[in-house]
């Protein structure tokens, strides 16, 4: 086994990162907060603001894309699918 000297990096050590974890957890932040804002904008008058929600919803699902886990892409894709719908129902502007 090689031994590494105590003055490197912490990367160099072999030690666990969490980084994947914390993507999903990031994942999933912006998932949730996509979601609010998708049933928000279901509100007569209020569906523009689907343009907006989506591309937020589609960095969630980029984050999601890169964690080990799916539980944060999952639930960005069902936000993305139903601000998709929203704007069909209301022609992309309403």
């Amino acid at each position: 086994m090689k031994r590494v000297a105590s003055n490197s990096p912490l990367a160099a050590r072999g030690t666990p990162c969490d980084t994947p974890h914390m993507l999903n957890i990031g994942s999933l932040v912006i998932g949730v907060i996509a979601l609010i804002l998708v049933v928000i904008a279901f509100i007569p008058f209020l569906g523009l603001a689907n343009w907006v929600i989506i591309p937020f919803a589609v960095v969630g699902l980029a984050l999601g894309a890169m964690s080990d886990k799916t539980s944060g892409r999952n639930l960005n894709i069902v936000v993305i699918v139903i601000g998709v719908i929203r704007l069909m129902l209301g022609g992309g502007i309403i």
